[in-house]
Parts: C-alpha cells; structure tokens; sequence
C-alpha cells in the first residue's frame, strides 16, 4: 500500500485551499435586467484597481439603480484603454466602444471582445485573464446563435443574447517577461494557491508516487494512463488523446 499522493490530499482542501483573504471580489458583469435586454445604462469608471491573485485590473464602476433611488458599484475586469471618470454603458442599445458592454448579437462581426458570458445571464465566463480576446466570427438570426473565437483557438457556438464587453482584457504581456528567480514565483502563488514549487514523481521514492524509485530518474512506465484508474494512479498524462510536441501550424477549420 503506497502513501497517499499529492493530487489525492489537493481534494480535501486543507493545506491547498485558495488564499482569497485579499481580494477585492468576484469580477461580473451586471444581474441582466429589463433595462439592459430593451436599452441601456450608463455608469462611470470610479477606479481601476489591482486584484491580488489575478493578472488583469479591475474597474469599479458606479451605477443608478434603476429601480430604487440608490447608488450600485460593480466590480468589472478593465479592458485595456478604460481610464477612471470614463462613462461606460450597458445594455442593447449601448455603442460599439471599449469598455462598453452589450449582447454579441448586436455587434459586428470581426469585434474583439472580452469576459464573454458562456450561458445567457451568468455575468462573465470567457476570455477573463489579462492580455486575452475573443472574436465574434459569425451571426446566424434564424436561431440566434453566433459563433466566436476563443482565446483558445477553438471556435464555440453561443446564444446572440450573451453579453461581453467590447474589447481585449488589460495587463497583456504579462507573461512575456520571465520571472527569473524562485523569489517572484513565491510571491505569485503565495497569493494564489499552494501549488509551487512541484516535486517531480520521478525523484521521489516508490512508496510516494508511481513514477518513484529505480537506479535512474525515469518513469519506467508509459506516461499515459487510463481516465478510470485509481486515484492514487491517475498521474502523468491522463486520458491523453496524443503525446508528443506540437509540429507544424494549427489548423482550425471553419464549420
């Protein structure tokens, strides 16, 4: 009976639960209502704000309750070239104009956009991390489904109805500059979550993980493994489809 391995005790939470003490909030666009789906709102950019944990900025946004005499804020992600005092508006009759926020439907095709919600009304789920975009490709009005280009390269068909903000997400390069020591890596998961540094399977011994032990440091099994094993086995590339470097240029084909 081996010991229990990393990727069983992150399960239980404990020691790998996320450090989110600092941060400043969920980041979501507005509860869909009436005067969103029929006009549009305006509200004005308070501050931009960093988030601990998160690459890109926030904006604090402040809007009129339309219903009750009340001041509301929202905490959105800022696309890059919002600035405070900036008006930003919401809602189907809203201009094509960075930071604004309207249904996919009603943009042109070729918009780059960002925080793009996945289901009708779930306030942001796609193209969220600094720097990334996602590409309106195509309308279809008779069943009011378009089709956009994620930051991934696959291309997903959602409802015209969904919402996004128009343009690319702010903090972009940020990945661009290495981080050089182990220093700035601390920092940037101590914030996030226990998961650096990564002892390899391979240097442990076999009681601790399946690619532990033996004279050298090598597997000494296939890398891949079954999707149904155990837990205690499920290590290395899971339920892989295909192993290997990419070569060549991806191809998306266009359906």
């Amino acid at each position: 009976m081996g010991r229990v391995i990393r990727a069983q005790r992150k399960g239980a939470g404990g020691i790998f639960k996320s450090r989110n003490r600092t941060r400043k909030g969920p980041a979501k666009l507005r509860a869909l209502d009436f005067a969103e789906k029929h006009g549009y709102l305006k509200g004005i950019v308070k501050d931009i704000i960093h988030d601990p944990g998160r690459g890109a900025p926030l904006a604090k946004v402040a809007f009129r309750d339309p219903y009750k005499y009340k001041k509301r804020s929202e905490l959105f992600i800022a696309a890059e070239g919002m600035y405070t005092g900036q008006f930003l508006y919401c809602g189907k009759k809203a201009n094509l104009q960075i930071g604004n926020i309207l249904p996919v439907g009603q943009m042109p095709e070729g918009t780059m956009v960002c925080n793009l919600e996945e289901k009708t009304g779930d306030r942001g789920a796609l193209a969220r991390t600094s720097g990334n975009y996602a590409i309106i490709v195509s309308h279809n009005p008779d069943t009011g489904k378009s089709r956009v280009k994620l930051p991934s390269g696959n291309k997903k068909l959602i409802p015209s109805a969904n919402r996004a903000m128009v343009g690319i997400v702010a903090g972009g390069g940020r990945i661009d500059k290495p981080l050089l020591k182990a220093g700035r890596a601390y920092h940037k998961y101590k914030v996030k979550r226990n998961s650096w540094p990564k002892v390899r399977g391979v240097c442990m011994n076999p009681v601790e993980h399946p690619h532990g032990g033996g004279n050298h440091q090598h597997i000494g099994k296939a890398s891949t493994v079954n999707r149904y094993k155990s837990h205690g086995r499920k290590v290395g590339l899971i339920a892989a489809r295909r192993t290997g470097r990419l070569r060549g240029t991806r191809v998306v084909k266009d359906e």
